[in-house]
């Protein structure tokens, strides 16, 4: 019992303190270098003493509230051993800074940041000048085929991100598919098999070319490729399918197949700095009419939430798509009344709520001939209501309606604001999680 010379009066004072918690017996030992077994005896000793005699003066061993004085050195141990704060990490610290830039924006520049506006090629960035600079759009879409090569798409893309007053990067997307969609061509771009050839590859050679497609739009400034497809045809020959089949847009295998396809796209992507949208959810490969062109023969009979053709697209989500495009047919087997892109059941239910999808949920271009009849103030609305966060359009003169009638009915509905809010957050996630924004 030698060794109890050498402890301090202030361990004896914790101990009589602590003499019911045997962690204090812990802690103290691990501090001093005393076993358990001899702080206990101490304790007990302690506690013994202190029925006939207190420690020290009544004055020095408490103060008039009752409270025992801690030397600071055993403070500054105690505090080294409290359990660390949880690290966030790359997505929540970009998630949480969103949410303060999305608390400090007006309803205006929240609605902005959920629509795209439409450069078709060959067109000049001035034409989309006023809407970077006076609307403060945060996105745009490239489309068309080009053929400039990579250096004149950076030199237009640096040209329009110049618009933007405060710096913050834009969201530029195109549609890089391969085949009859590749959006981007010439100088420096490799030209892309169709999804179908690339379904012939093994998934390590397809991810490996996806990195090196990726690398070519990355150089471009682009940084959100609207693919991969992951639709799996159901018709009969496959050009009755007009959307999908009849282009080669799908990787031409059944849906698991198509889901290790896609998610090989995604992650080669991903590697070379770009975003992807999965498309078109929950897919077009059993309707007959292609949405851009047509409103007849866009209503999917078979689709089911726990069938084969969604399971592909569930699947992909493991691999982490920045995007999830909606859709514009309509699936009577899941909601009969409404396009996907307007069903809160698919989009809230389903994606959000069954398979936990934060991302960004995207709309294929709302000016299609699918949604003709829905006057433009409406399709933002309803896609927003719904779930969605972030609008294409590449019809002339859509975009600016869409925009006053989101803007009009989050001044007028406190919902549909939160709503606003909450996906403007999302999109700036992404823009702070790519280092957009300064």
């Amino acid at each position: 019992m030698n060794e109890l010379k050498d402890i301090p009066s202030y361990a004896v004072l914790i101990l009589h303190r602590h003499r019911h918690g045997f962690s204090a017996f812990a802690h103290l030992g691990r501090l001093l270098g005393i076993s358990v077994a001899v702080l206990a005896l101490l304790s007990l000793s302690a506690c013994a003493s202190h029925s006939a005699t207190q420690i020290g003066s009544p004055h020095t061993g408490s103060s008039a509230s009752g409270s025992e004085s801690v030397p600071s050195s055993m403070k500054s141990d105690m505090a080294r051993t409290a359990a660390p704060e949880p690290q966030l990490s790359g997505r929540q610290q970009a998630a949480q800074r969103a949410r303060a830039r999305t608390a400090n924006m007006s309803i205006q520049d929240q609605a902005a940041q959920l629509v795209m506006v439409p450069l078709q090629a060959g067109t000049p960035p001035t034409a989309i000048r006023q809407d970077i600079q006076g609307r403060h759009i945060g996105s745009v879409l490239l489309f068309g085929n080009s053929t400039a090569g990579i250096d004149a798409v950076h030199e237009e893309i640096s040209e329009i991100q110049s618009y933007v007053d405060d710096g913050d990067g834009l969201l530029f997307a195109t549609d890089q598919e391969g085949g009859t969609v590749q959006h981007l061509k010439g100088p420096g771009f490799s030209v892309m098999p169709s999804a179908v050839v690339q379904g012939q590859m093994s998934a390590d050679s397809l991810e490996s070319n996806a990195k090196t497609w990726g690398a070519q739009l990355r150089s471009a400034g682009i940084n959100v490729d609207f693919a991969p497809s992951v639709d799996t045809v159901q018709t009969q020959p496959r050009s009755a399918n007009a959307a999908i089949g009849a282009l080669n847009r799908d990787f031409g295998l059944d849906a698991s197949g198509n889901a290790l396809h896609a998610r090989a796209f995604i992650e080669g992507m991903s590697q070379a700095g770009i975003s992807t949208a999965i498309k078109h959810y929950p897919g077009l490969g059993a309707v007959a009419g292609n949405t851009d062109l047509t409103n007849s023969g866009i209503t999917d009979g078979t689709t089911t939430l726990d069938g084969e053709e969604i399971s592909a697209f569930d699947e992909a989500l493991k691999s982490d798509p920045a995007m999830v495009m909606m859709s514009l047919a309509t699936y009577s087997k899941i909601d009969p009344g409404n396009p996907a892109a307007f069903s809160s059941t698919i989009m809230q239910g389903h994606l959000r709520d069954g398979k936990n999808y934060q991302g960004i949920i995207v709309s294929d271009s709302l000016s299609a001939q699918a949604l003709a009849d829905i006057p433009a103030n409406e399709l933002g609305v309803r896609f927003i209501q719904a779930g969605g966060d972030l609008i294409c359009a590449d019809a002339p003169g859509y975009i600016d309606r869409i925009l006053d009638g989101i803007i009009a009915t989050a001044q007028s509905d406190t919902a549909f604001r939160q709503r606003v809010a909450d996906s403007a957050t999302r999109v700036l996630t992404l823009k702070y999680e790519r280092q957009l924004i300064r």
